[in-house]
């Protein structure tokens, strides 16, 4: 089931850094980012293998997330918190802030054979 993890932040006068470090819980093979969405549900699929990890950089958004036994939502509303999704999670975006910038680390490149839209 997607859990959230914390990221390490360090902060003083100067403003705050986040280090992405030994805490992906896979080798990243494809990065990508969400902005400029309107109403819109962005998703709405799981996957066969990939696994993600989601971070909302800037503003924020609301993930769904339904692994067949256990549906749950998750606010990404600061820039240290990381949402990482299972390749079960059928997974909805939605409710992104006019600013939000949603980052996503995946384990796998680009397959559309990977892609499942039938919801549970």
């Amino acid at each position: 089931m997607a859990h959230i993890i914390d990221l390490k932040t360090f902060t003083d006068i100067r403003g705050n850094l986040t280090v992405i470090e030994k805490v992906i819980p896979f080798d990243i093979k494809r990065v990508f980012y969400i902005y400029g969405v309107d109403d819109s549900k962005r998703g709405g699929h799981r996957h066969c293998k990939t696994i993600q990890a989601a971070i909302c950089i800037k503003g924020s958004c609301t993930i769904y997330n339904n692994n067949g036994a256990t549906e749950e939502e998750f606010e990404l509303n600061q820039p240290d918190k990381c949402l990482i999704i299972e390749p079960d999670d059928w997974h909805t975006m939605y409710n992104f802030s006019k600013d939000a910038i949603l980052m996503v680390f995946a384990s796998e490149y680009f397959d559309a054979n990977d892609y499942i839209y039938e919801p549970y």
